[in-house]
């Protein structure tokens, strides 16, 4: 095993270590998209990208703000390395952006906002599920001998974190975002309310019934669309 790899596996063994006291969703998976840009040589930025309920494909996790757009990108092109990862279940890469067939219409905009090569690597899969993590950098070619790297540290971070847990709890917490979201929409139209007036309407339905806003929230959409079949 090169040096590289052993580095990588060295790190995923303490991150297992510092991770068993099953920290938060949100926690791991920043774990994850961190220790990538510390291990994988290359890599500038990272962020995973994951289909929710619906079928959707959402970033969480980013290491900045600037590594969200060109993920939002390919989101609304359908096309790119992190889409085409998760849609074909195996590693993607680009070692120049500017000049990849594969993503015409993707790949000048990825340079554009600073960003030369990119991979994504499958993380996660199941019948209902699929999360692929995103590596970038600002070089051209910067992936060239490390594509075998990250599907090791990808392999250990799915295994070694838990992984396939803490995508199920994200499940759960992304379809309870659309439910509130949509009973906020429901309360904001029927009682002429803002935004944040709905959400702290829900929040304080829940407070006096001692139960979760998302029960709240689901409640309200079954009884609007027993209202509308009426």
């Amino acid at each position: 095993m090169s040096d590289n790899a052993t580095a990588v596996v060295d790190v995923m063994n303490q991150v297992a270590d510092a991770l068993r006291t099953r920290p938060e969703a949100d926690d791991t998976l920043t774990k994850i998209t961190r220790t990538a840009c510390e291990v994988i040589p290359g890599v500038d930025e990272a962020s995973i990208s994951i289909t929710g309920p619906d079928g959707q494909i959402a970033t969480v996790a980013p290491t900045s703000e600037s590594v969200c757009r060109p993920d939002e990108l390919q989101y609304e092109l359908d096309e790119g390395p992190c889409v085409d990862a998760i849609k074909y279940q195996r590693t993607m890469r680009s070692d120049d952006l500017a000049d990849d067939q594969q993503w015409p219409r993707y790949g000048p905009h990825a340079v554009a906002l600073g960003f030369h090569c990119q991979m994504a690597v499958q993380i996660y899969e199941s019948d209902t599920s699929h999360a692929a993590l995103n590596l970038y950098s600002r070089r051209r070619g910067a992936f060239d001998e490390t594509m075998h790297i990250a599907e090791l540290f990808a392999t250990h971070a799915s295994v070694a974190m838990g992984f396939s847990r803490t995508v199920e709890t994200l499940k759960e917490a992304l379809a309870t975002r659309n439910i509130i979201g949509k009973a906020i929409g429901v309360v904001m139209q029927r009682y002429a309310l803002d935004e944040e007036q709905a959400f702290a309407f829900l929040v304080r339905v829940s407070q006096s019934r001692n139960v979760k806003v998302s029960l709240v929230a689901e409640e309200l959409l079954v009884e609007r669309s027993k209202r509308i079949a009426s």
